[in-house]
């Protein structure tokens, strides 16, 4: 199937009926149906803590623990994800759907990783780590707001198929 962009210019389906088909019955798209808000309610949290450490060099326990949680979701959220990438498109990542969001997954999943390793490696000071964390929470940031776009676009092109 193919839709017309605001250009005017033809833009393939997001999904195909089979592949729809298989997003909507996996069990999958319901895990992540369930990760992507708390992900995003973790973050917020976490983002509260690290800006109050950043003002006022209170609760750096509590922000570290709160980053380390949401690197922990964001790993879980990305390895279910290509499970079900695989499921519905056949491959786990860079399905031609979702390319640009792998991406920059990948990027998002660095920074955290990033976090971690100078976490346990005390290679920055703690306000250094909070504003790497910061850096990994503006990747999420783009990165969530792809997949959201990514399902507006699902549920536009939804609307106008038989």
């Amino acid at each position: 199937m193919i839709q017309r962009a605001s250009t005017g210019q033809a833009r393939p389906a997001l999904y195909t009926e089979a592949q729809r088909a298989r997003r909507d019955a996996s069990v999958w798209t319901t895990v992540q149906g369930i990760l992507a808000p708390a992900q995003f309610l973790v973050f917020l949290i976490s983002l509260a803590l690290v800006l109050r450490f950043l003002a006022t060099g209170e609760g750096y326990a509590a922000a570290t623990l709160s980053i380390v949680a949401k690197t922990g979701v964001l790993f879980l959220i990305m390895v279910t994800g290509a499970i079900w990438e695989k499921v519905v498109f056949g491959q786990y990542l860079f399905a031609a759907a979702f390319f640009w969001e792998d991406v920059v997954s990948f990027g998002v999943i660095a920074l955290h990783a990033a976090y971690l390793w100078t976490l346990l490696a005390g290679a920055l000071t703690p306000a250094g780590l909070m504003v790497l964390a910061l850096a990994a929470y503006a990747a999420y940031a783009v990165n969530a707001g792809q997949f959201l776009l990514k399902l507006r676009t699902a549920r536009l092109q939804a609307a106008v198929t038989p």
